[in-house]
């Protein structure tokens, strides 16, 4: 992309900007980003259906072996909203091409480790690196699309994140039935190392390089504040199945007050003319942002949990294997993979509606499911259980794409790296409460009557609590817009006058 173009791309975001030249390498590099991105969302839940097997090889502890999973979603959440106002700052190329290169080697490390401690310490960094890389994809997916082909990018972007979270078990369960033996579980991180050193190389042949835009000052004070605050919220989440959120339970007041005290510190800065780490005026003059990003939180409390009561009902209800638990919920990944690349070509026509089919879609279907497992004969469990997860992940493939596309579309490129880190971070805080208290739902419930079936319905229909929530909120947005101008109208001197797409000093 020539210079030209970035610089109208920081003062425009709809439309074919005058001065936009469309990268002819574009969709070559948004494959390069997907992939990316797969691997580190795919890296969320994917160790999930291998802690057994590292458990007893490592001789570790639960508790120890608890942090190869949340010590990454911590670490992931805590860089998103830093590494994309960077990106902003500084070469989404560049810090992209770093953290891809980091994520290859730490999965390396992950693979390699001695002992519990060096594999959890592994982690942490594997997951800092896939923080600082996730905001980059969608700030270049802004970057180098405009109008129509925006929406389309977004719904690739959009399928990569609702299949990595559900392909996770079955991906798993895989790479462990092929690489049997009591050292096949490394092949989880090893098979990131070829793939991402492809991605790397690719990644310098196509993807755009970006000016500096000028805006190299860090907000220090903000990064520390509102790191401090989703640590606080996040460390008795990953605690969880060692007791601690009943142990930890203050940290969630201590995280709110910081957060309180770092939305008032962005607005001071605001006021002073000064650079923030997140721009309030993203959330209460860019249409749809502040919607989307409530709508997305309140998505991923229900829907990231699913996936472990799942793979927890088939693996100890079932007495499944790894492999074939994943298996049996792989009719959602297929539904949710078709309904995602088709979104993207319909976003612009239909807006909002497309969220709210979509939501309801996923809660009729995983409803649907969970009631036909509590009463369906247990040998036919998966069988009959297909058809309603594939609609369900036909359902998913309306909500996560379109509504990224939504929530995005409208906020200035120049912004575009911070805008998808708080929006991920929204993402990961309500999938660590989901992963936390869903599976703790089941326990609790089978721990009261040893009944696999009830554990499963009343984990479920608490996830379903969240994707309720969270097709209240994309209603009242569709229906809102549809009475006062329509669900894509915007006047084009309300984006002229918005002053988070002028040029900061």
């Amino acid at each position: 992309m020539t210079a030209s173009a970035a610089a109208a791309g920081g003062r425009n975001t709809g439309g074919q900007e005058a001065g936009y030249e469309p990268d002819p390498q574009r969709w070559r590099a948004l494959s390069v980003t997907l992939v990316a991105g797969f691997m580190s969302l795919l890296d969320v839940t994917i160790v999930a259906v291998a802690l057994p097997t590292i458990q007893r090889d490592l001789h570790a502890s639960p508790a120890q072996v608890q942090w190869v999973v949340s010590g990454y979603a911590l670490t992931f959440a805590l860089a998103l909203v830093t590494a994309g106002r960077l990106g902003d700052a500084l070469d989404r190329r560049r810090i992209f091409l770093l953290a891809l290169s980091g994520f290859v080697i730490f999965s390396a490390a992950c693979g390699a480790a001695p002992d519990i401690t060096l594999l959890a310490v592994a982690r942490l960094a594997q997951g800092l690196a896939a923080g600082f890389m996730a905001p980059q994809n969608s700030a270049l997916i802004q970057q180098m699309f405009r109008g129509a082909e925006r929406g389309r990018a977004f719904g690739f972007f959009g399928a990569t994140v609702g299949i990595s979270s559900a392909a996770g078990p079955i991906t798993g369960g895989a790479i462990l039935a092929l690489a049997s033996g009591p050292q096949g579980w490394r092949w989880i991180f090893y098979v990131n190392v070829p793939i991402g050193i492809l991605a790397v190389l690719l990644g310098r042949r196509l993807l755009p390089r970006t000016r500096r835009s000028g805006r190299g000052q860090v907000d220090v004070p903000g990064i520390l504040l509102l790191g401090l605050g989703v640590l606080a919220i996040m460390y008795p989440l990953v605690q969880a199945d060692s007791g601690g959120i009943r142990r930890l339970w203050w940290l969630f007041l201590v995280g709110a007050a910081l957060l309180v005290l770092f939305a008032w510190w962005q607005r001071r800065l605001v006021a002073r003319g000064s650079q923030p780490l997140l721009d309030p005026r993203l959330f209460s003059t860019v249409r749809g942002y502040a919607v989307g990003a409530g709508v997305g939180t309140l998505y991923f409390i229900g829907f990231s949990g699913v996936w472990l009561v799942f793979a927890l009902f088939y693996q100890r209800g079932l007495g499944f294997s790894p492999l074939r638990s994943g298996l049996a919920v792989t009719p959602f990944a297929v539904g949710s993979a078709i309904a995602a690349v088709v979104s993207g070509r319909l976003v612009e026509r239909f807006g909002r509606l497309l969220t709210v089919c979509g939501l309801t879609g996923v809660i009729l279907g995983l409803g649907g499911t969970a009631l036909l497992l509590r009463l369906a004969p247990l040998g036919m469990a998966p069988w009959v259980a297909a058809p309603l997860l594939f609609v369900g992940g036909i359902g998913g493939g309306f909500v996560v794409s379109p509504n990224i596309t939504m929530t995005l579309r409208d906020v200035p490129v120049h912004m575009a790296g911070a805008a998808g880190g708080a929006l991920q971070t929204g993402q990961r805080l309500g999938a660590a409460v989901g992963t936390a208290a869903l599976p703790g739902l089941f326990y609790v419930t089978l721990g009261r009557s040893d009944d696999h079936r009830g554990a499963l319905v009343t984990a479920i229909g608490a996830g379903l609590v969240g994707m309720v929530a969270s097709l209240a909120l994309a209603t009242f947005d569709w229906q809102r817009d549809r009475l006062k101008r329509g669900p894509h109208h915007k006047c084009p001197d309300e984006v002229a006058n918005n002053p988070v797409h002028a040029r900061h000093p």
